[in-house]
């Protein structure tokens, strides 16, 4: 199962990330590409398709990582997104257990067989076989965009702000996908005056 009762990608906890991404993603470069989908909240088809140089330099990885607007869904605008330390981390561990990445393959994540890009449904077979060891259900890849985005705002940072994070057109397209946590039913409810 992959979305929840009303069609949308389940949120996911604490505790399903810390399990995913310690004991369920088991090599760099799933840690990287999941990581991305996590603290870029990127949709999985613009991490698959992201280029090398969009996340990495020659000094290593770069401080923003580059969304191309020719990848994203609606093909707007190119995105700029700072690297969080924790995904620094892993593309970083990814970059060093690969060295000859950037010199065949202008991709990120290349796919089979070093051509290409990793397709979405590759990415997607990861995750559900991970899932599956982990006994985690409902979760798919795009679960990690609207966990972002969410605890983004569970943690009060403005509207605006996210919507230049996600690529949203619009405020009102932005508040209808994120999702009511259980940290926003206890404020809503403290908030009562009875």
């Amino acid at each position: 199962m992959k979305v929840n009762r009303f069609g949308r990608a389940e949120i996911l906890t604490a505790q399903q990330i810390s399990l995913l991404f310690n004991e369920g993603f088991v090599n760099p470069r799933d840690k990287a590409l999941f990581g991305i989908c996590l603290y870029a909240a990127a949709r999985i088809n613009e991490v698959c398709t992201l280029f090398y140089a969009d996340a990495i330099g020659l000094k290593g990885v770069r401080d923003k990582l580059v969304i191309r607007c020719f990848n994203t869904k609606g093909k707007q605008e190119t995105r700029e997104i700072d690297i969080h330390p924790r995904l620094r981390q892993y593309l970083d561990d990814y970059r060093i257990s690969a060295p000859s990445l950037d010199k065949y393959n202008p991709h990120l994540f290349p796919g089979r067989h070093g051509r290409g890009h990793i397709h979405k449904a590759s990415a997607d077979r990861i995750l559900r076989e991970a899932c599956l060891r982990l006994e985690i259900e409902g979760v798919s890849t795009h679960s990690f965009r609207r966990t972002a985005l969410t605890w983004m705002s569970d943690a009060g940072v403005p509207l605006r702000h996210i919507q230049a994070i996600s690529g949203h057109r619009t405020l009102a397209a932005l508040e209808r996908y994120l999702g009511v946590t259980d940290k926003q039913k206890q404020r809503a409810i403290s908030t009562l005056d009875f």
